[in-house]
């Protein structure tokens, strides 16, 4: 990895906090980047965009933002898009990509159109959370089945139905995250995340990290709170298998258009190890119990350089597209 300048990086604004139901856990994730920024000597500060205008970055003279924010106004494109507009760098997905990854059921129709392999799924949007709407979703999906919302992340409002009378409660909890609720077909088998890193065809994933919950049971308890969640990395998963995840994992950040970095979530079906795609997190965890960060130093890459790394490659959809542009021109040029 190249040597960074930190000097070059200017004032450094970490966005933690936010609105979002996601914002305790964005404060652990947030506080985790800043420290670790500063330990390389960049001149980084706190900045909670529910607390303060995104125009005090301007104003205060910020010249990129590292975005450590999770869920709606995080990572959903909203904040990208008012940074575009500031014309201040950030790390991450552009406005695009960040809406559609944030949005689960947007995901899995631009997955499935590629040949990706997704649960089935069925979508109750709002007005369609009626009993007799809701009880016929197991003739489709099957039992056990999995509710959450269309929009959120940390295990919000997920819940796993294991019989027709626990629909409604579930759909119902859901509905309190979001409006669109989303039944998912229950995989049976282990749990594994994947993170990516880079863009384009230059985004190489990191290795696998495989999940052992109690009682399997990956809630927001056991991922940020108790200890007593396993996860593996080296996996244990035999080389063809994390290797096929990795190639899945990369095609599904790039289809969707991610940059910078991102983190896949999958299961792998037991009857015949199938993998399948869960979500892709366009802002993913820096929290001590992260997923990328522990990926990320089993390559022999540390919190520190992982978030200096990620600081250094902030950038604005405006400049991509001049950058792919101008690619494009030089190469036309020499044909």
């Amino acid at each position: 990895m190249n040597q960074i300048d930190v000097k070059t990086l200017g004032k450094v604004a970490v966005l933690m906090g936010g609105d979002s139901a996601e914002r305790p856990v964005s404060h652990m994730s947030g506080n985790g980047v800043l420290a670790a920024l500063r330990s390389q000597g960049v001149d980084a500060h706190a900045f909670d965009p529910s607390e303060r205008p995104l125009s005090d970055l301007k104003a205060e003279g910020f010249s990129r933002c590292f975005i450590a924010l999770h869920g709606r106004h995080g990572e959903d494109g909203t904040v990208q898009g008012a940074l575009e507009l500031l014309g201040i760098p950030y790390t991450g997905s552009g406005v695009m990509a960040s809406a559609i990854a944030m949005d689960k059921v947007m995901t899995k129709r631009v997955w499935i159109a590629e040949g990706l392999p997704t649960p089935r799924y069925k979508l109750l949007a709002a007005g369609q959370h009626a009993r007799e709407i809701v009880r016929t979703v197991p003739d489709d999906l099957g039992l056990p089945l999995i509710v959450k919302p269309a929009r959120e992340g940390s295990s919000f409002g997920v819940s796993k139905v294991a019989g027709y009378s626990g629909m409604l409660e579930a759909v119902t909890h859901a509905a309190q995250f979001d409006s669109d609720v989303l039944c998912e077909e229950f995989i049976d088998g282990e749990e594994v995340t994947c993170p990516v890193l880079g863009e384009g065809e230059a985004a190489v994933a990191l290795p696998v990290i495989r999940i052992v919950a109690p009682d399997g049971n990956y809630d927001y308890e056991h991922k940020y709170v108790s200890n007593d969640t396993r996860y593996l990395v080296p996996s244990g998963l035999p080389a063809h298998e994390e290797a096929e995840i990795q190639r899945i994992v990369v095609q599904a950040y790039r289809l969707l258009g991610c940059r910078g970095w991102g983190r896949a979530d999958l299961m792998i079906r037991a009857s015949d190890r199938k993998p399948f795609l869960l979500e892709m997190n366009t802002s993913p965890g820096m929290t001590s119990h992260s997923l990328v960060p522990k990926s990320a130093a089993a390559t022999g890459l540390s919190y520190e350089l992982l978030c200096l790394h990620l600081l250094a490659g902030a950038t604005l959809d405006s400049a991509v597209q001049h950058q792919a542009a101008a690619a494009s021109a030089e190469r036309s040029g020499g044909a």
